[in-house]
């Protein structure tokens, strides 16, 4: 039940128009608005979406809030172009979305039954299928995804269509088998072998492809386990950077044992404050 009330409904569809009204302006009178394309939008819309995720992983929420207000921004600019050549408009943006919700919702607005997630996300899939008229349950996983994105994409829709391990000790048999696999081939590798070389990067691949699957298994987003961490390292570094210059000494003249005790340091110091804010 929508528990929005009528005043906030009214808010919330002003600020819409006012949205609408400031870049219908922008558009009109501004240099830089008026000259925008969709291709010159996009590298700046996925940056957006990144300064997005990023505020996420941070639990910023007014940052959240601001970078939300940035995306929307471009999709609503998106609207407005194809507008002004008779192609769609916002409207028609939001009715297609609205109509696409409904009809992959038959258990709320039908008679189907889905009385778990899996079922939904099953009863989703399939809907896809039918409403894209692809061939392939993996058709809608775009070719342009960063690799690890892909990699959960392609398992949570193949998952979907029924094709998955039962129990999670079986895909984690399969990392240790990806593992050892790997191995074989590292250990034979030779500088000179391009074959070789090849057949250890393909063998890489695949427990990485593995490792992906069973972070799913495990609930955990591989994307964002990988972000935190990188954040986390980031960190320590900079401590490292920080604290080896305090002592007067430059990264280049200490050894590896010497750069370990300020890294030591560092996982001792940040260990507190980062579990306390949840950002790593």
């Amino acid at each position: 039940m929508d528990t929005t009330s009528s005043s906030a409904r009214a808010a919330q569809l002003a600020a819409f128009g006012r949205l609408l009204d400031v870049l219908n302006r922008l558009r009109a009178e501004c240099p830089w608005d008026r000259k925008q394309t969709m291709q010159s939008l996009r590298h700046l819309t996925i940056e957006e979406t990144y300064e997005l995720s990023d505020a996420i992983l941070r639990n910023d929420l007014p940052d959240v809030r601001k970078e939300l207000g940035d995306v929307m921004l471009h999709l609503v600019f998106y609207a407005k172009i194809a507008s002004e050549t008779g192609q769609f408009d916002i409207a028609d943006v939001l009715n297609a979305q609205c109509e696409k919700l409904i009809f992959r919702h038959p258990h709320i607005y039908g008679d189907t039954q889905a009385d778990t997630e899996e079922d939904v996300k099953r009863n989703w899939e399939q809907l896809k299928l039918k409403e894209k008229g692809n061939t392939s349950v993996l058709g809608g996983v775009p070719v342009s995804l960063p690799a690890l994105v892909k990699a959960m994409r392609i398992q949570e829709k193949a998952r979907g269509a029924g094709f998955d391990w039962e129990r999670p000790e079986q895909v984690w048999e399969k990392v240790q088998e990806e593992l050892r696999e790997f191995g074989e081939e590292y250990s034979a590798v030779d500088a000179t072998d391009a074959a070789r070389q090849d057949r250890a990067a393909q063998e890489f691949g695949d427990l990485l492809f593995s490792l992906v699957n069973f972070a799913r298994f495990a609930g955990i987003n591989p994307e964002e386990a990988l972000e935190r961490t990188n954040r986390k390292f980031i960190q320590r570094f900079q401590f490292l950077e920080s604290a080896a210059a305090r002592d007067g000494h430059q990264l280049a003249d200490l050894t590896l044992s010497e750069m370990d005790v300020y890294w030591e340091t560092a996982k001792k110091t940040l260990s507190f404050a980062a579990d306390s804010t949840n950002q790593e």
